[in-house]
């Protein structure tokens, strides 16, 4: 398999998790921001939608290869973020785990903003 079609595969595997996501914050807002009230998270409506806004719209970026340094970049802090905001309890099992998932993603969306998205992409075709 070449370098773009697996570059491209690892963009949209990496991707897909924040589409799926992005959207369902989107489309069930009030429950998102139930969530997000009861983690402490101020502004928990606004907070819904602006992350619902950045995991959806990051997504598709990473996924079609748009701006994708810039998205990864974003990604990443967010992911980061969120392991610290919402999974660091190590006393939990299973939070730990989650915790150590948001890292390894930003590992990978590190790659992309160092690498950029490949050939096979919408940043690609420009250069």
């Amino acid at each position: 398999m070449s370098n773009n079609l697996l570059v491209l595969a690892g963009r949209i595997l990496l991707a897909l998790i924040f589409i799926i996501s992005g959207y369902g914050k989107l489309t069930g807002l009030s429950g998102t921001a139930g969530y997000f009230g009861s983690i402490g998270l101020p502004l928990p409506m606004v907070t819904a939608v602006l992350v619902g806004v950045l995991e959806l719209f990051g997504g598709l970026a990473v996924a079609v290869g748009y701006q994708t340094r810039i998205a990864a970049i974003l990604l990443a802090l967010f992911t980061v973020g969120s392991g610290f905001v919402a999974h660091f309890d190590f006393a939990d099992q299973m939070q730990s785990i989650q915790f150590m998932k948001n890292l390894s993603m930003t590992g990978g969306f590190l790659v992309l903003a160092g690498f950029g998205a490949g050939k096979l992409s919408i940043d690609g075709r420009k250069g």
